[in-house]
């Protein structure tokens, strides 16, 4: 269970499991839900259809009188970011109404409470207990170093939920989460998700986590918050690491990696990091408190450039997808990439003088090409810019090769190392059929496991490797820098293809 309320702070459990649903049914069941996850539960009363509806939820919630929950009323306004139609009257009726169904808590906007007669809402039939929240779904606004509470005795505790849009963004929140015991800082958007998994860690006195439909950008389900990132457990101790790309949402790096540390029981959680500024994420390195960092599109090779060291085999491809960040905040590079396309083709396919096309001439284009460089087969590289083709071709000891030829010619090995059909872009191919004339074709993408162009060369016949064979292996050489222990491979596998297995089924 989440760790129990520390002291002077609020909330006795501070991972606050979400209730959001259109009717009293659904509301009722993911109530269930909620208290097996957590011991404090948000009722987002707006979020039902109707007044008929949240009237039949809270008398149904007026007679299960639920012991050991805390329970949090929130009926937000329209103004408010919210869905309930109507004025301050109709959210203080309905917060009233929470108090007699037996709700503790109610999270009362600040526009609400600028709209209240002397601006105070203890005069009125609240629960108890008064979460005073301000929210910006566009920015971060500027914020003081420490939380100047404006009226004494007006709320119990004080939320301030903002959109992110930049890692500072996140940062400059939790730093304010470090200053009051009283504070819920909520990072929001995708570039807020790894704070707003950190913000315990940093003293916020809840984090959210929704059952069922998401309430905010960037929130992770409660299952996801307690079982992979364990969230609610993360204290300096933990060891902290990540993926940085852009776009980064369809990475399953953390599944993997977490996954791994469940299993093996080690106390450390791996965060997805979308990260469009380079420069801006190597100075938040030493705040967010990270041990190591996957690198992938389109950051493997400008990252060389702000490390303080590089494996020779990572110099030599002149991309980096692995950096471990030392105990003196020193950064060393290497490339696993190489290791996972050698290690997902072997048994398949004899490399040694097997002519071999690789498409693309970017980081992962470049780990390949030189993998089936050093394992002895002939590599020709063609990519969309022929002068980075022509670059990677002389760099790896091999040939530039011209698209138009492609049809009339035949290979052992193709590789895909271009985005062309990963998603959410699926049902692309790199090559149309008339160009896939290989023996063997190994595509990098693994989101979809079976991308376009498996599918085509399958079509014709031809044996295919998928991606997930590269990921996994490439992430198990990660996963092994990073702890220093051997990874979990069968559960690690499990995870990803069953995640994989489940949104191929879905489509």
């Amino acid at each position: 269970m989440p760790r129990s309320r520390q002291n002077g702070q609020p909330f006795r459990d501070r991972l606050c499991a979400v209730v959001a649903a259109p009717t009293s049914r659904e509301a009722l069941r993911d109530l269930g839900r909620a208290r097996r996850a957590a011991r404090t539960v948000e009722l987002r009363l707006d979020w039902l259809r109707s007044d008929a509806e949240r009237k039949k939820f809270l008398a149904a919630l007026a007679k299960r009188r639920l012991s050991g929950t805390t329970l949090i009323a929130t009926c937000r306004r329209i103004l408010g970011g919210g869905r309930l139609a109507g004025g301050s009257e109709a959210e203080l009726y309905w917060l009233s109404q929470a108090r007699e169904a037996g709700c503790q808590w109610c999270d009362l906007e600040i526009e609400t409470l600028r709209e209240l007669p002397g601006r105070s809402a203890r005069c009125y039939p609240l629960p108890r207990r008064i979460l005073l929240s301000f929210h910006d779904f566009q920015r971060t606004p500027r914020l003081p170093r420490r939380l100047a509470h404006a009226r004494a005795g007006e709320a119990d505790a004080y939320k301030i939920a903002a959109r992110a849009n930049r890692l500072s963004d996140g940062l400059r929140l939790l730093r304010l989460a470090r200053t009051s015991r009283d504070l819920v800082a909520v990072p929001m958007g995708e570039v807020g998700l790894p704070a707003r998994l950190l913000a315990l860690r940093e003293g916020s006195a809840l984090a959210y986590a929704p059952v069922g439909r998401a309430t905010a950008p960037g929130q992770v389900g409660v299952e996801e918050f307690r079982r992979l990132y364990r969230a609610d457990r993360i204290t300096r101790a933990t060891r902290v690491c990540g993926v940085i790309g852009s776009p980064i949402g369809h990475s399953l790096s953390p599944l993997l990696h977490n996954t791994g540390y469940v299993r093996a029981g080690i106390d450390a959680v791996f965060l997805a990091f979308l990260v469009d500024e380079l420069a801006e994420f190597v100075r938040a390195i030493p705040e967010f408190g990270l041990r190591g960092i996957s690198v992938t599109l389109p950051h493997k090779q400008a990252v060389m450039k702000h490390l303080d060291a590089c494996e020779e085999m990572a110099e030599r491809i002149g991309a980096v997808n692995t950096v471990v960040v030392g105990r003196n905040g020193k950064l060393s590079g290497s490339n696993t990439d190489y290791l996972g396309v050698l290690r997902a083709l072997e048994g398949r396919i004899a490399l040694p003088a097997s002519r071999a096309l690789v498409l693309g001439a970017g980081g992962s284009a470049r780990a390949a090409a030189f993998a089936l460089a050093k394992a002895g087969a002939e590599v020709l590289v063609s990519a969309r810019r022929e002068s980075r083709a022509r670059e990677l071709a002389r760099a790896c000891g091999g040939q530039f090769f011209r698209r138009r030829h492609l049809a009339s010619t035949s290979f052992e090995l193709i590789v895909n190392a271009t985005p062309v059909g990963m998603v959410p872009e699926a049902g692309v191919s790199p090559l149309s059929p008339r160009e896939v004339n290989c023996q063997l074709a190994m595509d990098l993408i693994y989101r979809p496991m079976r991308t376009e162009l498996l599918r085509v060369a399958a079509g014709k016949g031809i044996a295919t490797v998928s991606g997930v064979e590269m990921f996994l292996a490439q992430g198990f050489a990660q996963w092994e820098l990073f702890t220093g222990r051997r990874p979990p491979e069968a559960a690690m596998r499990r995870a990803v293809v069953a995640r994989l297995a489940a949104e191929e089924s879905s489509r």
